[in-house]
């Protein structure tokens, strides 16, 4: 199971999650994926021609009960499709443990695999797709497919108090998300920037999303995504879920 509670408590959450777990990583809703991912599976890149790739679809990673959770774009051929877990085995993973390390919400910086010990404490980590897109470019009806497991997962992660969307597509997912929630957002119309919180009101629930550029390698080795401006959209997650 992905998913790994901080809690030993609520049995309940957990056995809802871990479906969602088995049904995205069973998942063949989008065929030329599921082809794409296997063919790189087998064929694999040099440098990991002795490892065993995961190539399946990706699911969550985290804690049951998180009160932050994270949404990035998709796995990364050689990264996510070969371990297994979410932003674990390339750069963008390399940016994004060590600063959830930082602001206390993982157990260890270093993210190298399934096995590595790594435990995130009320934070999970998912994507809009489960599925290493050819050229980290998912199609919109790829991510249409996708989905309703976001949706599936946010109602399962009842605790969620902030929601970061890592990159536009991350971002727009989690409006989309809301917003078939009946969620009433401030500003109604949000568009998406390196910091830019929206307040959303669904009954009674409170719950903040907050936009970050993605850790790539591309905007994090331009300086275009800095260690200071990451850290400090963690840093505002911590005073969100403190209040």
């Amino acid at each position: 199971m992905t998913v790994r509670s901080h809690d030993p408590g609520g049995e309940a959450t957990s056995w809802v999650i871990a479906g969602i777990e088995r049904r995205i990583v069973a998942c063949e809703r989008c065929p030329e994926l599921r082809a794409y991912c296997a063919q790189v599976a087998r064929e694999k890149r040099r440098a990991y021609r002795d490892r065993e790739y995961w190539g399946k679809p990706v699911p969550a990673f985290g804690d049951p009960h998180a009160r932050v959770m994270l949404v990035g774009l998709a796995p990364g051929a050689h990264g996510s499709n070969r371990t297994g877990r979410a932003f674990t085995g390339d750069a963008s993973g390399d940016f994004l443990y060590p600063a959830l390390h930082r602001a206390g919400f993982a157990s260890q910086a270093a993210a190298t695999g399934r096995d590595d010990g790594m435990r995130l404490i009320d934070c999970v980590i998912t994507a809009a797709g489960r599925c290493a897109p050819p050229d980290n470019k998912p199609t919109p009806q790829q991510l249409r497919n996708c989905f309703p497991f976001l949706l599936e997962e946010f109602d399962a992660f009842a605790s969620l108090r902030v929601l970061i969307g890592l990159g536009a597509i991350g971002f727009d997912a989690i409006v989309k998300v809301l917003r078939e929630r009946d969620a009433v957002l401030n500003p109604a119309k949000p568009a998406f920037g390196h910091g830019v919180e929206v307040q959303a009101r669904i009954g009674s629930r409170r719950i903040t999303a907050i936009a970050s550029y993605h850790p790539s390698r591309q905007n994090t080795n331009t300086g275009k995504l800095t260690q200071p401006m990451f850290d400090a959209v963690f840093a505002r997650a911590r005073e969100l879920i403190a209040e």
